[in-house]
């Protein structure tokens, strides 16, 4: 999709003046969106910052001498706080708190030099700081995990430095329920994982603020306010909305932090656009309010921005929000599933005419771009695409997600007719639709005029991997170097959140020590200014941050929750040169757990809080007639998942309880 950068709150502050607010984002022009049976809005928010883009001059801040309110370099809009350099000089507001809570205070701060501040007093003590680096561009700074009662004062203060401060667009985010924290024999993935955390959660909206609707880059007034919901940016923050894609690719990284009513709110928003008047596509993107779409890329019911993959994985997403989440309205709210159902059937059907693929259906593009549903994600390459790699694995994933609600909702006939459905595409796929060649002689879509395409197309290339529809063997070992090699060299993507799919990729094709080497590329490139220099740093583009999250838990823990159920199941995936990884205060479900594996042979899971037992299933590579729990030798099982071995025990977890696995 089509991103840059401006300033949400200042939008926000020429909109509503001297109103109070706690956030920051972006917007575009007027469209409706599905407004019938929402939810009541929520209260007001109970923490508020006046004027926190600096639209309304020095209206609820105050300035010391050698400080004062600009226009020169705004990050967003029109005007910026400013501070010169030398000792002593203060921009600061105090709000009070009207509930209690536990909060993130972020900012947009350039410096001229170093040792500037940004600080967060609590009935003036220090709660949080940080000490600004020399950075000229303006980069998203985060005072994390502030705690207020009913009345407490809250000071936000940027203070002066060796340099010139520029400050705007302060934004108020509730911290997330979980605090995982991760520990290994690599520091590496420690310190990767505390800044995704910080800044993952800096992104979360705090439901009942007032903002603005429909702000983008070509309208940064927006069109009106609404009272934002339970939501997290998923696109560029020049933008009042969340996009389909971003959202489904964050979905783990948003569950490792327990942000559950943060998916289902912007899951079933997306579930109640995908209308008949819609053709069953889901709007691509939604404003903050959670109802109303965003105009730039919503002009119309036949004239929005719609890629076939979304449809799916929202789908496939969904199922793994009810995993984390154990939410039985994933199953029990008829919008949520009426969405599934109409994607995984209806959806197909009226998109699949212009290939023809036998018995089996694929959902297809028109091949005449975004506005008028294009097969890929991949929105570059130019390509008149009927058909698409990353479209038809998506299309198999939510094929497989259909059927496992429908059997989590005792629906067996319709869980048999999805997995009957997901069986033979795979087939289909691996015998015809893709043929016969592997690497770079792999199909990978198809035009409108027949013609079968070959050859590097990033996502519809990453994408057959990663939704597993490709068969293990020879065949795809060769096709997963052939995108390593391509990733690595020419056709590397310019933009940092194309690159962010590459750890899954290799994640879910046992591939650990390649996924662990693209982890490590994208966390060492987040300080390098975005392609789109609006956007600011690749560490400030939401997906990046998320997204490492997801792969720490998913990835190297190999962490597969299933709250329904009271289980999980756990795969060491650590790669070489890291001896031990462990997370604490991981969430399922209504549970906490800590988990450590060492290498690959010995894993330990302690319920540390939890009303129920969970079933862990511990498995390891392999095959192994026992494994030892808590140092007692017990029979194992085997299963062959996606063509690897693993054997695995499955002992019962109570709250309190520490269990350990052994193999070999």
């Amino acid at each position: 999709m089509t991103r840059s950068r401006v300033s949400l709150l200042s939008a926000l502050a020429l909109l509503l003046p001297l109103t109070p607010l706690a956030l920051g984002g972006q917007a575009s022009a007027a469209a409706p969106g599905p407004a019938a049976g929402r939810a009541v809005p929520p209260a007001p928010a109970p923490l508020a910052v006046v004027n926190p883009g600096f639209e309304q001059g020095a209206a609820g801040w105050r300035f010391t001498a050698g400080t004062g309110v600009a226009t020169n370099y705004p990050h967003g809009a029109s005007r910026l706080a400013y501070l010169d350099a030398g000792p002593a000089m203060k921009v600061s507001q105090t709000v009070t708190a009207s509930g209690r809570g536990t909060y993130d205070i972020s900012a947009w701060i350039a410096t001229g030099g170093p040792n500037g501040r940004y600080v967060a007093r609590v009935n003036g003590t220090v709660a949080a700081a940080l000490t600004l680096p020399s950075a000229t561009n303006y980069r998203r700074y985060t005072l994390s995990r502030i705690t207020l009662a009913p009345g407490d004062t809250l000071e936000i203060a940027f203070e002066s430095g060796d340099g010139w401060v520029n400050a705007d667009d302060v934004m108020v985010s509730p911290a997330s329920p979980a605090d995982p924290r991760i520990s290994s024999s690599d520091p590496k993935i420690v310190e990767m994982f505390d800044w995704s955390k910080r800044k993952a959660n800096s992104w979360v909206h705090l439901p009942g603020t007032r903002g603005p609707l429909d702000v983008d880059e070509n309208h940064t007034g927006g069109s009106g306010t609404g009272t934002y919901a339970a939501s997290y940016w998923a696109g560029y923050a020049n933008r009042s909305g969340y996009y389909s894609r971003d959202t489904a690719h964050q979905l783990a990284g948003a569950g490792v932090l327990a942000l559950n009513a943060e998916n289902r709110t912007m899951l079933r928003s997306f579930a109640a656009s995908a209308t008949p008047e819609h053709k069953y596509y889901p709007a691509w993107a939604l404003n903050f309010d959670a109802k109303t779409y965003l105009s730039i890329d919503y002009r119309g019911p036949d004239n929005f921005v719609r890629e076939v993959p979304a449809t799916f994985e929202l789908v496939q997403k969904a199922e793994e929000a009810y995993r984390w989440s154990g939410d039985r309205s994933y199953l029990d709210d008829p919008v949520l599933w009426n969405f599934y159902r109409h994607a995984t059937d209806e959806f197909v059907t009226l998109h699949d005419g212009l290939k023809d693929n036998g018995a089996v259906k694929v959902a297809e593009g028109t091949g005449q771009g975004i506005f008028q549903g294009t097969a890929s994600y991949n929105e570059q390459s130019g390509e008149p695409l009927a058909e698409a790699g990353d479209a038809i694995g998506s299309q198999y994933q939510a094929y497989l997600a259909m059927a496992s609600l429908a059997r989590a909702k005792g629906d067996r006939a319709l869980a048999d007719r999805a997995g009957a459905k997901a069986r033979d595409l795979k087939a289909y796929f691996n015998s015809t639709w893709s043929g016969t060649g592997s690497g770079a002689d792999m199909v990978r879509g198809y035009t409108t005029d027949g013609r079968a395409l070959t050859g590097w197309g990033k996502e519809n290339s990453w994408f057959m991997p990663m939704k597993q529809i490709l068969d293990p063997g020879p065949r795809r070992e060769a096709y997963l170097d052939y995108i390593d090699q391509q990733a690595s060299g020419p056709g590397r993507p310019d933009n940092i959140e194309a690159l962010t799919y590459l750890p899954d990729t290799f994640f879910r094709n046992d591939r650990s020590d390649t996924a662990w080497k693209w982890m490590k590329d994208v966390y060492d490139h987040k300080d390098i200014q975005h392609v789109n220099t609006k956007q600011g740093t690749n560490g400030d583009y939401p997906e990046v941050s998320f997204t490492l999250l997801g792969q720490t838990v998913e990835g190297l823990l190999g962490v597969a929750p299933d709250a329904p159920a009271h289980a999980l199941s756990t795969l060491s995936r650590l790669p070489s040169g890291m001896d031990w990884l462990r997370i604490d205060d991981l969430r399922i479900g209504d549970s906490a757990f800590s988990l450590r594996h060492d290498g690959k042979t010995r894993s330990s899971l302690t319920h540390t809080s939890g009303t129920c037992a969970y079933t862990w299933e511990a498995r390891f590579p392999g095959t192994y007639p026992t494994l030892k729990v808590d140092g007692v030798a017990r029979p194992a099982r085997t299963k062959v998942v996606d063509g690897v071995t693993y054997t695995y025990v499955t002992p019962l977890v109570a709250p309190g309880r520490t269990v350990t696995v052994e193999a070999g």
